[in-house]
């Protein structure tokens, strides 16, 4: 029993020596007034940097996405990461996988509304683009004249002009390539004729469509009995308006311009003529 009070005596003398220490301590220490404008400061800072680092890293990861991939990482087992897709690539301005359509001019005949439209082709550059254009082609309904295998088509462009009745394809009347230089030269016309009313009893040949140079500022168009038809440029930046008016006028992909003209019932184009009567002064 002795032993015991004395050790815990003993213990218990320890504890206030130990606190007697640590009041001392106490004592010798000056706590002055917080520091907040330090911190405020110092908190400040903190957060622009971790701010900063976060957009950092945001930019670093936007910017090369595909390049880390394509910079060789490697899976947990040492294989070779598959390259991230990159963007994709901006549509190609030849437009090979589809037309450019132009409704080039537009009337009423049997009571209907009929539209022409010219479609517009580019050039495929090699035998995978001819095929996959060909495919879209015959999609359309359309079959190039003479082409044989996609491979025919490599260097070409192509232009249609087809007539619509109400929405439907009546007739397609024009197919050829573009020809070296893509137009018609100055002065000269490329035209043909067709049925503007498909069940016409006398079978004439009402509507004329062309193209011309960008020179044309006039094209007469004259059938078999004499009747004549001016087209002329239509106002720059303008649609389809209105009634038909026989114009000329820009299309879509397309280096020469069109024209159609239409001709009173009954007329008839089979030994008609287009000419160019009016071109632009040059500067």
């Amino acid at each position: 029993m002795m032993g015991a009070d004395r050790e815990t005596n003993h213990d218990m003398a320890a504890d206030r020596d130990f606190a007697l220490l640590l009041a001392e301590a106490a004592d010798g220490v000056r706590i002055g007034a917080v520091p907040y404008q330090e911190l405020v400061r110092g908190g400040r800072l903190r957060r622009a940097r971790r701010w900063a680092l976060v957009a950092a890293a945001a930019l670093v990861v936007a910017g090369s996405t595909g390049t880390l991939a394509l910079a060789g990482g490697t899976g947990g087992e040492g294989r070779r990461v598959v390259p991230a897709a990159t963007a994709p690539a901006a549509p190609d301005s030849r437009q090979v996988d589809k037309p450019r359509s132009t409704a080039v001019a537009r009337g009423t005949d049997h009571g209907e509304d009929w539209t022409v439209e010219a479609l517009v082709w580019g050039a495929p550059r090699n035998a995978s683009e001819a095929r996959a254009q060909l495919n879209t082609m015959r999609a359309y309904g359309l079959a190039p004249t003479g082409v044989h295998a996609p491979s025919d088509l490599v260097g070409k462009g192509w232009y249609y002009g087809r007539l619509m009745r109400d929405g439907g394809t009546v007739a397609t009347f024009m197919n050829a390539p573009v020809e070296k230089g893509g137009m018609p030269a100055d002065g000269q016309v490329e035209s043909t004729s067709t049925l503007l009313y498909p069940d016409t009893a006398d079978g004439s040949r009402r509507l004329v469509v062309g193209r011309v140079a960008p020179s044309a500022t006039e094209v007469t168009c004259t059938w078999d009995d004499g009747t004549k038809v001016e087209a002329a440029p239509a106002a720059p930046g303008t649609g389809l308006v209105g009634g038909f008016e026989d114009l000329v006028r820009p299309v879509d992909g397309s280096r020469a311009n069109w024209f159609t003209c239409v001709a009173p019932k009954g007329a008839d184009y089979r030994s008609g003529v287009a000419k160019v009567t009016k071109v632009a002064e040059r500067s």
